[in-house]
């Protein structure tokens, strides 16, 4: 019971991070110059964590959690229009 409660949490909060990922760059760059291809990174990225996680029974759910939220973090940071927000909010 303690494993499928902790699956489904990361699940949920892996589907979360990638709606406020996508909500983000949408507010940021609009519809016309929205980054599918990272999108597409931050779900493949979320699947291969989501997995590690299943196959290796020691790692806690607050271990995945984080990786993804870091690397969902990393993939936004290094998008066209969050780069052009900073550029903007420096200057």
């Amino acid at each position: 019971m303690k494993k499928t409660l902790s699956t489904i949490i990361v699940a949920v909060i892996f589907v979360l991070l990638t709606a406020t990922f996508s909500f983000a760059e949408y507010t940021a760059a609009g519809g016309e110059n929205f980054p599918y291809f990272h999108l597409g990174l931050v779900i493949i990225g979320g699947l291969i964590i989501f997995s590690i996680k299943q196959k290796f029974e020691k790692m806690y759910a607050g271990e995945a959690v984080g990786a993804f939220a870091l690397y969902t973090f990393y993939v936004a940071l290094f998008t066209a229009p969050v780069i052009e927000a900073i550029k903007v909010w420096v200057s």
